[in-house]
Parts: structure tokens; C-alpha cells; sequence
């Protein structure tokens, strides 16, 4: 089976990850907060490393509980720095509560993040392949940021887009592949 040809296929969980996650939209809040986390912590690296990572974000991260984390201290901050399992970086774990307030100001604000979300999109599904930004995630990126998001940067966000299924970006030689289709 060919895929996209960013999947390690020497790696079980980026495979996994690619065929039953990477561009399926899930569009549930829980589900939102997680990736939109994990997108953060992968600024400046590669996914696979987040990925990698991730059972252990889940355990360090209170299985992104978005009200636990909204209310860390510098007690658990201190802990998440120490912890060897997860990429320490002081910055991205200060952005990741900041995120989770103004995540949760958006959820009471729209209803749900993806409510919010649809603003944008106008609940549809962009089919586009080998870009890393685009005027849907500039506009998203700009607006997060306005709100006082950090690590939101539009290839960030786009990453993200496509990540929850909002933007399908699967080769054309992966057996994934769609155009235009209907889910």
C-alpha cells in the first residue's frame, strides 16, 4: 500500500496515525484541545517526535483535561519540565494553560471550538495537497493569536487544519487519497 511519503513506515504509530487518524475530521472538543496542544509542542520539530511522545503527554498532561491544565501551577509546571518523557520546553508548556483558557473562553463563547471553528470554514472540507499554509489557516492563526494564543503560527494551524480533517491533504499516490468526495 503506498502512502503519503512523510509516513516513517518503519514506525507502527506513524503508520497507525496516518491511515486511521491524520485527515479523518473529528471534530469533538476533547479531541480539538489534544491536537491543537500537541501541534504546539511541535513547533519547530517533527510530528513524529510529538507522536512519539503522545501516551506520554496523555499522562503527563492529565489526558488533556482542558480544566486541570487551565489551572496549573508552578508546582506542576515544574514537574512537566522535569519529565523526561515529553519535550520540556518552558515556553510551549506556559503557552499550552494560557491555550487552554482562551480555548475554554472560545468553547463558552461559541458552544463548542469547532462552532467556532465553522466561522471560518463554513463547515466545509478543503481538498489541497503539498502547501504548508493557506488564507483558511492565516485567517485562524491571526484571529488565536489576537485572542492571546501562543504557538498558533498559520503552519502551525494548518498542520492542525488538516490533523482534525478540516483541510484533506493525503498524496495523490496514497491509497487515501479523495477529491472533493463526501464523507
Amino acid at each position: 500500500m503506498t502512502r503519503c511519503k512523510w509516513c516513517n513506515l518503519k514506525n507502527e504509530k506513524y503508520i497507525e496515525y496516518h491511515d486511521n487518524e491524520w485527515g479523518k475530521p473529528n471534530f469533538d472538543d476533547k479531541y480539538l484541545f489534544e491536537m491543537l496542544i500537541l501541534e504546539s509542542f511541535q513547533a519547530g520539530l517533527s510530528w513524529e517526535c510529538v507522536l512519539n511522545k503522545r501516551d506520554d503527554f496523555r499522562k503527563a498532561f492529565d489526558n488533556f483535561n482542558i480544566d486541570k491544565i487551565s489551572n496549573y501551577d508552578n508546582v506542576k509546571i515544574q514537574e512537566l519540565l522535569k519529565n523526561k518523557k515529553i519535550i520540556r520546553n518552558k515556553l510551549k508548556i506556559n503557552a499550552t494553560i494560557n491555550n487552554s483558557k482562551i480555548f475554554k473562553e472560545i468553547q463558552s463563547e461559541y458552544g463548542t471550538f469547532y462552532n467556532y471553528l465553522k466561522t471560518f470554514t463554513n463547515n466545509k472540507i478543503i481538498y489541497e495537497i503539498d502547501k504548508t499554509t493557506n488564507q483558511l489557516s492565516d485567517a485562524v492563526s491571526k484571529n488565536l493569536q489576537k485572542r492571546g494564543m501562543k504557538f498558533v503560527g498559520s503552519t502551525t494551524i494548518y498542520s492542525y487544519l488538516q490533523a482534525i480533517g478540516v483541510i484533506y491533504s493525503h498524496d495523490k499516490e496514497c491509497f487515501l487519497y479523495k477529491e472533493n468526495s463526501i464523507y
